[in-house]
């Protein structure tokens, strides 16, 4: 039999993570780091204070994020990763990016220095 979480384990092991976002010094939040398969930055998108809300039945909802503006691609560039980092810069999780079926759907993930990255809803969920 496979493991299951009951809602309220979900809920405190969504909690436990997301809330790492928060910890560390050195910047007013944390942020999301865009980056290309090969781990090439292309724009960051500071995150809200706190990052991430607290979970019900396994998910969590995001603040307010920030635009990200693309400094780093070598026209075009493609994101592939979505590297989720702690007020340190420490790297909490990552997750793939994609145009459908993704872990993260941007409308295009073809990038050229000074195109921006929106973000309007994402949410953090731990598999039961």
């Amino acid at each position: 039999m496979a493991l299951t979480l009951a809602n309220s384990a979900r809920s405190a092991a969504a909690d436990a993570v997301v809330d790492l976002l928060d910890g560390g010094a050195g910047d007013a939040t944390g942020d999301i780091n865009w980056q290309t398969a090969g781990a090439v930055s292309l724009g960051t998108s500071n995150l809200a204070n706190p990052a991430i809300g607290a979970a019900s039945n396994g998910v969590c909802t995001a603040g307010a994020i920030a635009q990200a503006v693309v400094a780093g691609s070598s026209n075009p560039s493609t994101i592939a990763l979505a590297v989720f980092r702690n007020r340190a810069n420490t790297e909490v999780f990552r997750c793939a990016v994609g145009t459908s079926g993704s872990d993260i759907n941007l409308s295009s993930v073809a990038v050229n220095n000074g195109d921006t990255i929106d973000i309007t809803a994402l949410n953090y969920t731990q598999p039961a």
